[in-house]
């Protein structure tokens, strides 16, 4: 299941770089969960057809993102723009209301924790 949503996530990142007949062969495969028989049927070619043109289009998808790593890349800014995210939530309970509770060196770490994150944003661009 892991590589079918990897595939999938692969797919919506660079499917235009796919011939239209790959990108829509992918698609119904791993998005609409299609057999492969069902996709030959659609494309009037045979199952073994369809297998070889997914495969084809797997194995672009999948040499594209080692080359690039456009997609691993953007996950990783994503992962780090949630965290940023929840202890900005966090922080604003803990600083504001009746339940206040952070004191001004709990707060200052975690500003400190924030601004690291930011900064390795861009390591992770780099990596």
């Amino acid at each position: 299941m892991a590589k079918d949503f990897e595939m999938g996530y692969l797919l919506d990142f660079y499917g235009e770089v796919l011939t239209p007949k790959q990108r829509e062969m992918l698609n119904q495969y791993y998005n609409d969960d299609l057999s492969l028989s069902e996709i030959g049927e659609n494309f009037g070619i045979t199952r073994q057809g369809a297998r070889d043109a997914i495969k084809h289009g797997e194995t672009a998808l999948k040499e594209l993102e080692a080359k690039v790593g456009f997609a691993a890349r953007y996950r990783r800014v994503q992962e780090k723009l949630e965290e940023l995210e929840q202890l900005v939530i966090d922080a604003r309970f803990e600083c504001t209301g009746p339940y206040a509770k952070l004191t001004t060196t709990e707060y200052a770490a975690t500003l400190t924790k924030m601004l690291g994150i930011i900064r390795s944003m861009d390591e992770v661009n780099e990596s």
